[in-house]
């Protein structure tokens, strides 16, 4: 019998484990495969069937030469408990033939069976949990279309923890992931930069760690060539987006680049390859079996959390659809020249399914048939078990707008004000600046029952909860300083820290918190993509232009004040 993976339930050997498993890594030397045997075995068959079976057969040849009751190596107790476990399908040391013969037969006769039974069954597990006939999960995606604005929210039971919002004006700011034909502007060899027109309004940079050359190309060689040595201005070069422009800032670039499709990650031109550490080791260890026979000579393969029991067919599909996407946009880099955009990312709703959509979402909710159809279509050809989760809206059927049953708005309102309320009544109140993001904790009324230690440490523990959901929803990257209540016992000041560290660390975005300083604040960062869910629904005050005061300019009226004021502004006179 096998298994769903297609290993042999006989084995009590399990495969070695990969020690560059879900890593970038030299590639293994010609002919033998990732992980795979010294025989190089590359076989439709190796790594799923007869990997296990070549480790059983020299496990059983050495069974059988031991002693059968002696106390040495290989015992006889041990082997009647191993052949216990093996059940009635186990290979026989005597009447070998009559066992051996129906376990040679079944791995013959019905290989591309087990195999389809294989795939069928990681499909039906990939399916999740029902009830009544109607899928269960944690999550749920809401996507409301409006004059061409486009809104998703993410929903962890009734609670909001991500919100996206996407703009036709979005094309120049949200790049994030497209591909350009770009020409070098400018290169500062004091900045290790450069800055390069992709044809939006304001020039990208491109930093040196970021560059991709041939050694041969440079004319002065040395340890590490310099970005002088390797750009020029006037040169073009094929980049993608790693972040969008925030602020005056422009966007930024790098010449690795990666095609992200629904199972796997194409790295063109390169020879990395890994699984994603979120996986189990079981599945990672089947994945890396299926990687090894179909991960493309001249490119890189990274397989997505996204992956977990999906088939070998899935896989190569998604692949050569990649492969094909890139043969598209060399050619058209190879027509080009001038900044062009090659590759643009697909629309907000298609990309944010692509990135989160899994088991764990109970469904999707979309108020706009043209968006409705276009997500199915999508879904049917990566994910069919999970076509019926796409729900429409009909808002003319409806007795509420699709945000309005979910409560999407009335969550949104209050991650848009300063001050968030604690369910004990502490509050947090968010501030932003120039530099940094600070985050104040404060008791509010929240007054306790026993003893001040007591109540600081259990306002703290809601705080650092409610942290971690706000920084999520809200979309706040760089560096934050939280400002946690003083708390005299260290013990407790460690399990505040291990709080928000474990409620981080749902987040998908990277973060690094540090221990609690001795004034009780916390210093931590997380990576920046876009400019937060405040700049989505506000735009900067004209009177005071975000100073968030009016200067009154009564006290200058004097004429000592004025000739002293005189070289202020003219909206602080």
């Amino acid at each position: 019998m096998t298994n769903e993976f297609g290993e042999s339930e006989r084995s009590p050997v399990e495969l070695p484990e990969h020690p560059r498993e879900g890593r970038p890594s030299i590639p293994p030397p010609p002919g033998r495969a990732f992980g795979g045997s010294p025989e190089g075995d590359t076989s439709d068959t190796a790594g799923t069937n007869d990997a296990p079976d070549r480790a059983n057969g020299s496990d059983r040849a050495n069974r059988t030469a031991r002693p059968s009751r002696d106390g040495g190596e290989g015992g006889g107790r041990s082997n009647n408990r191993r052949r216990r476990r093996g059940g009635r399908g186990r290979t026989r040391t005597r009447g070998e033939g009559r066992g051996e013969g129906r376990s040679v037969d079944r791995r013959s006769d019905n290989g591309d069976g087990a195999r389809d039974e294989s795939e069928a069954g990681l499909i039906a597990r990939r399916r999740g949990k029902e009830r009544d006939g109607r899928p269960l999960g944690r999550y749920l995606m809401c996507v409301h279309v409006r004059n061409d604005l486009t809104q998703v929210a993410l929903l962890e039971g009734r609670s909001l923890i991500e919100h996206y919002v996407s703009r036709p004006a979005d094309d120049a700011l949200q790049i994030h992931g497209n591909i350009y034909l770009g020409k070098v502007q400018n290169v500062l060899p004091g900045m290790e930069a450069a800055f390069v027109d992709i044809s939006t309004p304001k020039n990208a940079v491109l930093y040196r760690g970021d560059v991709q050359f041939d050694k041969e190309d440079v004319v002065e060689q040395g340890p590490e060539p310099r970005i002088e040595q390797v750009l020029r201005r006037g040169q073009l070069i094929l980049c993608q987006v790693t972040k969008n422009p925030i602020g005056e800032k422009g966007g930024r670039l790098t010449q690795e680049v990666s095609l992200p499709g629904r199972f796997v990650v194409l790295i063109p031109d390169s020879k990395t390859y890994g699984i994603s550490k979120r996986l189990p080791e079981s599945e990672r260890r089947r994945l890396r079996n299926v990687l090894d026979r179909i991960k493309p000579e001249e490119h890189g393969l990274i397989v997505r959390t996204a992956a977990e029991n999906a088939t070998e067919h899935e896989l190569t599909t998604d692949m050569e659809q990649l492969v094909e996407r890139w043969a598209q946009i060399k050619a058209k880099a190879g027509k080009a020249n001038s900044p062009t955009l090659l590759y643009r990312e697909p629309s907000l709703a298609v990309r944010v399914i692509r990135e989160e959509f899994s088991s764990d979402y109970r469904g999707i909710v979309i108020d706009d048939r043209e968006l409705y159809e276009e997500v199915r279509d999508y879904i049917t050809a990566f994910n069919p078990e999970f076509v019926d989760r796409v729900e429409y809206w009909d808002a003319k059927q409806q007795d509420l707008p699709l945000f309005e049953q979910h409560r999407v708005v009335e969550q949104l309102r209050k991650a848009l004000d300063r001050k968030v309320w604690l369910p004990s009544g502490g509050s947090l109140v968010i501030e932003h600046t120039e530099a940094l993001t600070v985050v104040d904790v404060n008791t509010g009324k929240n007054v306790g029952k026993n003893n001040l230690e007591e109540t600081v440490l259990g306002n703290n523990l809601e705080a650092a909860d409610e942290v971690a959901r706000q920084l999520r929803l809200r979309d706040i990257g760089g560096i934050i300083v939280i400002d946690f209540i003083d708390m005299e016992i260290k013990e407790n000041r460690r399990k505040v820290v291990d709080a928000l560290r474990h409620a981080l660390a749902r987040d998908k975005t990277r973060t690094q918190v540090f221990d609690i300083s001795e004034l009780g604040l916390v210093q931590m960062t997380r990576k920046r993509i876009g400019e937060g869910l405040i700049t989505s629904f506000a735009d900067t005050c004209q009177p005071c232009h975000g100073r968030g005061v009016v200067l009154d300019t009564e006290l200058l009226e004097d004429d000592a004040a004025v000739q002293v004021g005189a070289d202020l502004p003219g909206n602080a006179r």
